[in-house]
């Protein structure tokens, strides 16, 4: 199992009590004890500067757990003999409690009922009738409630540095599922801005190609469109930059719908839009959402389906908006087109905001995509900061 760390304070603390208590008995003439009481107090210092130590040894060396246990217990047992105070007793409760983080909650109560029973042992060989004579059943009793407090002490500890553990590992999975959301968002915004620009950039200059000898003037008008759809394509790039760097700001949804509407120029279809309602209470993330959808569905009615009008209908109503984005093209089935990444992106980027989509189209017929996004979503995305371009 995982070996987790000891309170550190706890084992320090409970040697310095009972070395102050020992020499305070020894300076007072309580040591009763056989043998000299020079020779008893030094044995005495030695040991309990030999536990610090141990306690050194093992922030080192935290892998030998058995080696240290042992060494612990011997220690302690020669520091309960040479300490004629009887305080010493209380240091009895490390052993379980230093075990728990090493061993796991069995061994810890293990040992606690083998230090109850080396205890009893001790009273049944040295003190016959001990269970008559108060000090001794009260020392027994303080020792029970020693080890259950050590043993509970240490469970609220190996608790807290589990817990700490597993949200260490959750956030580095939440971590990592961010950046793979960045990725995506990443992914959507290249397509749609991007690509967007680079799709019209590619239709105006087929219409430059074509009219290059029939209609020079058509042909011109086409590639200034063209180098204004790489200025646009520049500014999406920049504005991109700045929502990473927290300093986009946010056009209203109207305008950035009427700047797509420009984008088009003297070039197929001819796009119209119509906003109505309060942007207020609609966060940048829904307000993006409505626009990237607006922006997929010209695109595409100016990439594929080959339309002449394509009108953009907003309804900003108080609980939700709704876009509506119909073409005149030659229609598609939406089937078929499912897997495409246009409209996976624009349902990801429209249900990250608690929205749906709707697409209507069949061959011949025209396209319909009608989005909806709830006011004053509480879903949070990784939209959030972004600004509407």
């Amino acid at each position: 199992m995982v070996a987790y760390v000891p309170v550190r304070w706890v084992s320090p603390l409970l040697y310095g009590v009972v070395l102050v208590g020992g020499l305070y008995s020894a300076a007072a003439g309580l040591d009763d004890g056989p043998g000299a009481v020079a020779w008893r107090t030094g044995g005495f210092v030695a040991a309990i500067g030999a536990l610090f130590a141990l306690e050194a040894v093992g922030r080192r060396w935290p892998v030998a757990r058995v080696t240290l246990l042992l060494a612990r217990c011997a220690l302690i047992g020669a520091v309960v003999l040479l300490d004629a105070s009887g305080l010493s007793q209380v240091l009895f409760v490390l052993v379980p409690f230093t075990a728990y983080f090493a061993f796991g909650r069995t061994a810890a109560v293990a040992l606690g009922a083998l230090c109850v029973a080396g205890l009893l042992a001790a009273y049944l060989l040295t003190a016959p009738g001990w269970y008559r004579e108060q000090e001794h059943v009260a020392d027994l009793l303080m020792l029970c409630v020693g080890l259950v407090l050590a043993i509970s002490m240490a469970a609220v500890a190996v608790g807290e540095q589990r817990a700490r553990v597993e949200l260490e590992a959750y956030a580095a999975r939440v971590a990592e599922l961010s950046a793979a959301t960045e990725r995506n968002r990443l992914a959507r915004d290249i397509h749609d801005s991007l690509g967007h620009h680079l799709t019209a950039m590619s239709v105006q200059l087929e219409m430059a190609s074509d009219f290059q000898n029939l209609d020079p003037d058509a042909a011109r008008r086409a590639l200034d469109e063209a180098r204004r759809s790489v200025r646009l394509a520049l500014g999406d790039v920049r504005q991109s930059v700045r929502a990473l760097r927290d300093e986009a700001t946010r056009p209203t949804l109207s305008a950035a719908l009427a700047a797509l509407a420009r984008d088009d120029g003297a070039a197929r279809p001819r796009v119209t839009v119509e906003v109505s309602g309060d942007e207020d209470g609609y966060g940048v993330a829904e307000l993006t959402a409505l626009y990237r959808a607006a922006q997929e569905a010209v695109t595409n009615a100016r990439r594929h389906a080959r339309a002449s009008k394509v009108t953009v209908v907003v309804r900003l109503a108080g609980g939700a908006a709704r876009l509506e984005v119909t073409d005149d093209g030659r229609g598609f089935a939406p089937d078929a087109a499912a897997a495409g990444l246009g409209l996976l992106g624009m349902r990801e980027r429209v249900h990250l905001v608690a929205g749906s989509v709707h697409v209507e189209s069949s061959p011949g017929t025209g396209t319909r995509v009608t989005v909806a996004v709830p006011r004053g979503t509480t879903v949070k995305s990784s939209l959030d900061g972004e600004a509407v371009t």
